[in-house]
């Protein structure tokens, strides 16, 4: 195992922990112009509510995620949606930079269910089953409940990667 390799049982390496922790710390709120970006992509329903009601550093990293996908894949509605909410069940465990960094280190501990470190790091299937209930489906579902782990049967390996390296670059 690299040197730089974080044992949660995710492939995070120290650099990428460290890049996101600044990350989180130092977000600016959207401008008006990536504002409009994201209203465009999500347009009318539960999308932009679910959206808004992250925290700035979240809606910064799935607006930067999104904006990478549709850049490498315009035709695609759906890919984008992916990329704008599939953080959506980490706003539950109301961590900053601090908490969600020892949230992740302790990834491998058990953590009570329901508690904080908990949630954040069940963030992807509770972000999924919130999506599914607003009515979501496919790629968009499916990547905010294994966004860190495997690719779900039924969602393209093209599609998968360029989400991957989406979220895992911004």
């Amino acid at each position: 195992m690299q040197a730089d390799t974080i044992l949660t049982g995710r492939s995070r390496t120290a650099r990428h922990l460290i890049r996101r922790f600044f990350a989180v710390l130092f977000a600016k709120p959207l401008r008006p112009s990536e504002q409009a970006w994201v209203a465009g992509r999500l347009g009318s329903g539960p999308g932009p509510g679910l959206f808004w009601a992250q925290p700035i550093p979240d809606q910064r990293h799935a607006h930067d995620v999104a904006r990478f996908v549709n850049a490498r894949a315009p035709d695609r509605v759906d890919l984008p949606v992916a990329a704008l909410l599939h953080d959506i069940g980490k706003r539950h465990a109301r961590l900053g930079a601090v908490g969600r960094t020892i949230a992740t280190v302790l990834h491998r501990r058990p953590t009570h269910e329901g508690s904080r470190f908990g949630l954040y790091n069940d963030h992807g299937p509770v972000g999924a089953r919130e999506l599914e209930h607003a009515g979501f489906d496919g790629v968009v579902v499916g990547f905010a409940a294994a966004h860190h782990g495997a690719r779900l049967p039924g969602i393209d390996p093209g599609d998968w990667a360029l989400l991957v390296e989406g979220d895992h670059e911004r």
